[in-house]
Order: structure tokens, then sequence, then C-alpha cells
């Protein structure tokens, strides 16, 4: 952007000149259009240093000053720092039942097949569960996180290709969007610096929209824009949005720190042994170079120890209901070596019994990750039809997606495909039904090939056994 037009874009604002989202960025004046968006980053950064413990409250905490009789400083005593990573364990729980086995896609229309095939190949090849997982992660952790589809021509072999991009601020990138009234996404931002020629660090926003996208860069007299046509026609972002989860029960862990920091002081200063002795033998102690251990007490002399047998029982009653509450009312299970070794060989119905908290999350997470699972269906739907295989664009748009989320630890197998076995028997469901519920096949298209190969050997062999039978004399 020239200097001429910096100025008149400062003017117009100056008078109050009404400029529209679109308007601003058609006239390279980035730093308004931005400013009409909502930023993320400064939430996200107080949600991470609560996250982190490298930054929690209790490593604040100043060393204690010590004086002698006179009130003369004398050195500094170390006061501990004890932070603990409640907040990493509640996110990763939350992480594995929701997210700890792949989301389970299943194709709903027909004569779809070849767009099928090719979505389930993108996905293997774009890693989009361990992406969905980051996302989860660093949303867990931050409140906002963002998968950036970036489409692409490969040098190599100039095809277009498909990148994932997971966005988080600990990365260093900031995050921008506009909704309109229906919470729908109608502008996407993502903030991040680049280092160019001369070791500079140039400060870059891209804006999507679902017919154009931004390329913003920041120069010496303001902003340069290219503009290019959104070849997928729909805005290219997965945007993840939630309470990070340890937020309701971040007092009770700033509570715990504290309290276990404070511990430790105390645990410093009194758990080790301390000689009290009278005065007539203080001159007869060993020196702390010497080896002898002989005390040689005068008359009425007398030396003891002074020691801390125990903590205060209701600090530690303290500890217990204050982790107990951290625990529950984050609807995190206690997990730990001790309990998982006393579960034994119970079965996966029972596991989730016991594990109910996390379910009971992992089920209000699903309103809202239902929801992004049917967003990155269609998503991918425009990308693979526009982008990435526009000769098949008609199958690619007819390709109907569901999906269904998977029980962490599993389901009770044996038990499903008995239950399942017992239908078929029965004439109550087809045989491509039973192939596809069966857990032991993992390729069903496969599968039913080789039945239907099978089928019509054994019906060859069959004819083949009748026409001799025909030809041989009877008695």
């Amino acid at each position: 952007m020239s200097l001429i037009q910096t100025i008149t874009n400062n003017i117009k604002a100056a008078v109050g000149y009404q400029q529209s989202f679109d308007e601003l960025l058609a006239s390279n004046d980035v730093t308004r259009a931005v400013a009409m968006m909502t930023a993320h980053s400064e939430r996200a950064m107080r949600h991470l240093q609560e996250y982190e413990i490298s930054t929690h409250k209790v490593m604040e905490r100043k060393d204690r000053a010590v004086l002698d009789s006179k009130g003369n400083f004398l050195r500094w005593s170390k006061r501990n720092k004890i932070p603990i990573p409640y907040q990493k364990f509640i996110n990763e729980i939350a992480l594995v039942f929701l997210y700890g086995r792949p989301v389970k896609w299943t194709q709903l229309s027909e004569n779809t097949d070849y767009a099928y095939s090719f979505y389930k190949e993108i996905m293997r090849e774009i890693h989009f569960d361990s992406c969905v997982r980051q996302a989860k992660r660093v949303a867990g952790a931050e409140g906002v996180s963002a998968i950036l589809y970036h489409v692409y021509r490969e040098e190599a072999t100039n095809k277009p290709k498909l990148l994932l991009n997971v966005l988080s601020k600990k990365s260093g990138d900031d995050i921008y969007t506009i909704k309109d009234q229906y919470k729908r996404l109608r502008a996407f931002g993502w903030g991040y610096y680049l280092t160019e020629e001369g070791n500079r660090t140039v400060h870059h926003i891209d804006i999507y929209t679902a017919d154009t996208i931004y390329r913003c860069k920041q120069g010496s007299f303001g902003w340069e824009v290219e503009r290019r046509p959104n070849p997928i026609g729909k805005i290219p972002v997965l945007l993840f949005e939630q309470e990070p989860e340890h937020s309701d029960v971040q007092p009770l862990i700033e509570k715990v720190e504290n309290s276990e920091s404070v511990e430790a002081d105390v645990i410093d200063r009194f758990a080790n042994p301390t000689m009290v002795a009278t005065a007539e033998i203080l001159n007869s102690l060993p020196k702390q170079e010497e080896e002898a251990k002989l005390l040689i007490l005068k008359n009425g002399g007398n030396v003891s120890y002074l020691t801390w047998n125990e903590a205060s029982e209701s600090k530690r009653n303290q500890f217990e209901r204050l982790d107990k509450h951290i625990l529950s009312k984050s609807f995190t299970p206690n997990i730990d070596f001790d309990n998982m070794k006393s579960l034994g060989n119970l079965s996966a119905k029972a596991i989730r019994k016991i594990m109910l908290l996390a379910i009971i999350k992992a089920e209000k997470h699903k309103e809202k990750h239902d929801e992004y699972m049917n967003r990155h269906a269609s998503l991918m739907c425009a990308i693979m039809g526009n982008v990435l295989d526009y000769t098949h664009k008609a199958e690619h748009d007819a390709l109907d997606l569901g999906h269904e989320f998977q029980e962490p630890f599993g389901d009770d197998v044996s038990d499903m495909l008995a239950d399942i076995s017992k239908q078929f028997n029965d004439g109550a469901m087809s045989r491509e039904t039973y192939v596809e519920l069966s857990y032991l096949i993992k390729d069903v298209k496969t599968e039913l090939k080789r039945i239907k190969k099978e089928q019509a050997e054994n019906m060859e062999q069959q004819m083949a056994l009748r026409r001799m039978d025909a030809f041989e004399p009877t008695d």
C-alpha cells in the first residue's frame, strides 16, 4: 500500500468514513479490517499461562529475606515453588475419551464408491486423525485452535496436494474470526511472523473468505495485499472453540499448589532432627570434622533431639478433599497405576461404568464435535471436487459421509459378534451388513468380492458334480 493510500485511509477514518470489511481489504487497509475481527490471542495466552507449569501463579512466590536481630539483611532463603500439572492431566484424559480411537467414517450415499475410496486415501495422506487430536489438545488448553486446509501444487509432479496445519498460540499463531448473528464463520484470519532477507521478522496475516484469499504482508509504509480466488469455495478452516478443560477448577489447583509449596517450606525447616542441649555441654560437642560421637556430660548436663513426627492431620485431609474436588468437578476419573491394576480383567462395559465421569464429558463435547466432523466432511468433498480431483466433481459432490465416535477402550467384540451372527442366521441381516459390522474384517469391499468369488466357484463345482451324476449308469 502506498504512502498516499495510507494517508487517504487515515483521513477517511478520522472523519467517520464508514467502510465495510471487504472494502477495507480492497483498499489495503488491513489494520482496520483486522480490528473488525474477533482476536482470540489474548484469551488463549491467558489460558496457556495457566496450562504451562513454568507460568503457574505459584512460580511467582518470592524468596524470603533473612534478617538478624537488629533487622539487618543476612541472606535470601529459598522458598519452594511446586507447580502440579493438573491441567495437562485433565486435558489428556478428556482427549483420550473423545479421540483416543479414530473417528469411524461411513458412506451413506449410493454409487459413490470411487469418491469414498478417494476420501479414505486422502485422509491417510494428510494424517487427519493425528491433526484432530492435536487441535483438540490445543483447544482444551488454550480455549481455541484451528485446522487450516492448505491446498498447493507439488513442484515435482505439478499435481494439487492438500496439507493440514494446526494453529495454536503456543506455536506463535494468532487467530481472528468474523461470525454472523447465527454464529456462522464469515471470515478467518491467521497471523504469523516470518524471518525474511536481512534477518528481518515480518508480520503476515492471511485472511480467508468463501471466495477470496488475502495474503497480507506488513511493509514499511503499510500493508502489501495479494488477492487470489479461493478455489475451494469454502473457508478452509475447522475452528475448535471451548472453555479450557481446567477452567472450572483453576482456583482449586492454585490453592493446592500454594499449600504444597508452603508445606514443603515447613518440612525443609523442621523435618530434620534438631539437637537440644543445656549450656553445660555446649563446649564439649564434637567438631564437625571429628569422627568421635562421644559426648561427656557435666553435672546437670542434658542432650536430646527435637523431632517433627508428622504433619497436621487437617492439612492432609484438606489436600485429599481438594484433589478429589479437582478431579470430580472437571469430570476426570482418578486414573493411576494402583487404580488401573485393581481393575484386573474387567469387561469394557464394567470399565465404562468406572470411567463414567469422563464418558459424561465426552458426550457433552460431542454436541460440538459432531458439527466439527460434519464441517470437515463438507470441506473435504469440496476440496476433492474443486481442487484435487475435479474430473470426478459430480461424484465427490454427491458423496454423503457419516461419522461415529468410538469408545476409547473398545467394545466387547465377542458379544457383539455373537449378536450379529444370531441376527444373520435368523435372516434379519444381510451378508453385506454382517461383513461391515464384523471387527475381524478390515477391508469390507475386498472381503465381499472374495465371498462372491467363493460362492461362484462353489456353484460351478456343484454344477459339475450334477453333470457327472447325470451321465453315470444306474443299476
